[in-house]
């Protein structure tokens, strides 16, 4: 194949003067070089270097950018069909049973067997954007584990009282109605 010099002499762009002064040109620096031990800097290869360098580098958070979204997006579904697969039933809604989320009193509609399930601790209430579900307590620690603010209401069980507590003996019932 014919060097770049040839083909800009073939197509007309160069005439064999500037040809000739520039191999000249190559050939005094090359000396030099020789003589001196010391290489010239090419600023147009650094520069190209560096631009290719930031834009592999931007290339890279881009990718990353794009990892964290998708693994998010991947995260949400999990939770919708955790929800979907285990919900459980809020029974006949003769009783309100009421619960904090985001620093609003809100009312659930529930049987007393669900309730006695939600004061025991079986049951937790978790929220998705205006949906209230009920989900085992196994599912809602792996929900909370994605996301725990997700996760409204749980109660402990009774044999989950600290040791140290004075009040130990003085028992507050779970199912006071005011």
């Amino acid at each position: 194949m014919a060097s770049l010099q040839e083909q800009f002499l073939k197509a007309g762009l160069v005439d064999k003067n500037k040809v000739k002064l520039a191999n000249q040109e190559k050939s005094k620096q090359k000396k030099v070089e020789r003589r001196t031990g010391m290489q010239t800097v090419d600023e147009a290869r650094l520069a190209a270097l560096e631009t290719q360098r930031k834009n592999a580098e931007r290339a890279r958070e881009l990718n990353a950018q794009r990892d964290a979204a998708a693994t998010q997006k991947a995260i949400v579904a999990q939770i919708v069909q955790m929800v979907q697969k285990n919900r459980q039933s809020k029974g006949a809604g003769d009783i309100a049973y009421n619960f904090t989320h985001d620093n609003k009193i809100k009312r659930l509609y529930v049987s007393a067997a669900v309730q006695a399930h939600l004061m025991a601790g079986r049951l937790v209430i978790v929220c998705q954007g205006d949906t209230t579900e009920l989900v085992p307590k196994v599912i809602s620690d792996k929900i909370a584990e994605r996301d725990a603010s997700l996760v409204v209401r749980v109660n402990k069980t009774s044999a989950e009282i600290d040791a140290d507590d004075p009040y130990a003996a003085f028992q507050i019932p779970d199912d006071l109605m005011w």
